[in-house]
């Protein structure tokens, strides 16, 4: 799981990350940014807040049961699909070597309401994940330097980016797990506060899977990008 803030899994897809560690799935996350930006306190203090940001992050994944949380240390608020952050992550997916590679929505500029503008660094992190899905992570030539560290070419099998109802072809069933989610999502107290989180996250579940006669789900857009004779 790829994502650029501490919370964003806890937020989107945590129900799907509960279901599979629950199935013996082992789970790694991939936080790009070092959460530094997530306040507007007066006197708020990037340094002392990205201390706080991690060990928030690492609490939701013991709920999880995430094995391994990665911080690539980006600062908040300034991410940019460069050659660096695709090199990051590439170096994650072929160190980890997925079945599934969970990505943000490059593509995402608002959400369906339009009630929220999605923040910059959630479309340059999507954008940096396509990039090491195809060339990165699978071509030799791309980044020699991460041959020398012993690191061969990995093609991503599978891609999985989460999405409305309306454009998903994949729906996990979260209705076992909804309330590990919203546990995890309040162990990051910095973000949630007071804030009635737990109906939103409900809600929004319950319109995902509402069509598919599940009572709380979370979608999908997916990629089978390897053939099952070769896998």
């Amino acid at each position: 799981m790829v994502f650029a803030h501490p919370d964003d899994a806890e937020f989107g897809i945590a129900g799907t990350v509960a279901t599979w560690t629950g199935l013996g799935a082992e789970v790694v996350y991939v936080s790009v940014t070092d959460g530094s930006g997530g306040s507007n306190e007066v006197g708020a203090d990037r340094e002392e807040l990205r201390s706080i940001r991690e060990a928030e992050q690492r609490e939701a994944c013991d709920v999880l049961g995430v094995r391994e949380c990665v911080f690539l240390g980006w600062r908040d608020g300034s991410v940019e699909p460069t050659m660096d952050l695709r090199r990051a992550i590439t170096r994650e997916a072929r160190r980890v070597r997925p079945d599934v590679l969970v990505s943000p929505d490059p593509t995402r500029m608002w959400d369906e309401g339009r009630g929220y503008v999605n923040h910059p660094d959630h479309r340059a992190v999507g954008i940096a994940c396509l990039a090491v899905v195809n060339p990165d992570a699978p071509t030799r030539l791309q980044f020699p330097e991460l041959l020398e560290e012993g690191l061969e070419p990995f093609e991503i099998p599978n891609l999985w980016i989460p999405t409305y109802e309306g454009e998903a072809d994949t729906f996990v069933d979260i209705s076992d797990t909804i309330d590990t989610k919203i546990r995890a999502l309040r162990c990051h107290r910095s973000q949630v506060q007071d804030r009635p989180v737990d109906q939103w996250l409900r809600d929004r579940a319950e319109e995902r899977g509402g069509s598919r006669g599940i009572r709380y789900a979370e979608a999908f857009k997916t990629f089978r990008l390897k053939d099952e004779e070769t896998e």
